[in-house]
């Protein structure tokens, strides 16, 4: 699997990834998901947006991620919105956090990225017994004529088409945005799915935000920055004729319990 840099556009995403809709954590919290006072591993926590969402519900959140450029932004951010949420740099194959520690492990937007099978080991070390895994995912759906214009012009420019991200596209099978394959996996290692879900909501943009929301994203992340400034330009131009818009989106999230 070709890794991505997202360091080379983590301008872009702190400035564009802030978009996790409070149903999210209110969807965790009916669900028996209380985070006060929990010990928290936000594994590919970037530039740190569900860190802080974690952080406000008063729980003992640490973020982990390997790009130093992302993390440099989250500690920056921290500063900005008064939060003192440490960041370590490391995988979700090695964390270097400490054994049992840990009462929930969040991954959000990442988990296509990694080794799963090491990162689930790896998951399984820093977990308390009977602890709590999260798996969300999120991001704008097709159809807007906006996007169709986005992909049109990003199709251009990335070599070998607009396939998913990371490990999604060996996939043949999804089940709400998620491999098959995923399941399988979590059951084999004693992780027990305890519920399953989507949510839907809305983002606004205006052409130049948006014009960055698709900078962040890994199609442009994984071009050299000569090409990426040549999509951007084409986009912007493709764009001209629009002022503000809503985009839709999906927020998909898997809680699992480790049954060991």
């Amino acid at each position: 699997m070709e890794q991505i840099d997202f360091g080379q556009v983590a301008k872009s995403y702190a400035k564009t990834r802030e978009d996790i809709p409070v149903s999210l954590m209110d969807s965790l919290y009916v669900r028996g998901i209380f985070l006060d006072g929990k010990k928290v591993a936000d594994i590919g926590c970037g530039t740190g947006s569900l860190t802080r969402k974690i952080a406000m519900r008063k729980a003992d959140v640490t973020g982990v991620d390997p790009s130093k450029e992302m993390l440099q932004y989250a500690v920056e951010l921290n500063k900005s919105k008064n939060y003192n949420i440490p960041y370590l740099h490391g995988s979700s194959e090695n964390t270097g956090l400490d054994d049992s520690q840990f009462d929930m492990v969040t991954v959000m937007r990442a988990w296509h990225w990694f080794d799963r099978e090491k990162a689930i080991a790896e998951i399984k070390r820093i977990l308390k017994a009977k602890g709590t895994l999260i798996v969300i995912d999120s991001g704008f759906l097709e159809g807007p004529s906006v996007v169709e214009k986005t992909y049109e012009v990003l199709s251009k420019y990335v070599s070998g088409g607009l396939k998913p991200a990371g490990t999604k596209s060996e996939s043949s099978q999804r089940i709400n945005g998620f491999p098959a394959e995923w399941f399988d996996e979590w059951q084999t290692n004693g992780f027990k799915v305890s519920d399953f879900y989507s949510l839907n909501y809305n983002v606004a943009f205006t052409q130049e935000t948006w014009v960055e929301r698709v900078e962040s994203i890994s199609w442009l992340a994984g071009l050299d920055s000569g090409e990426r400034e040549k999509a951007l330009q084409d986009l912007t131009y493709t764009l001209s004729d629009q002022d503000s818009f809503v985009i839709p989106h999906e927020c998909n999230v898997c809680i699992l319990r480790l049954q060991e």
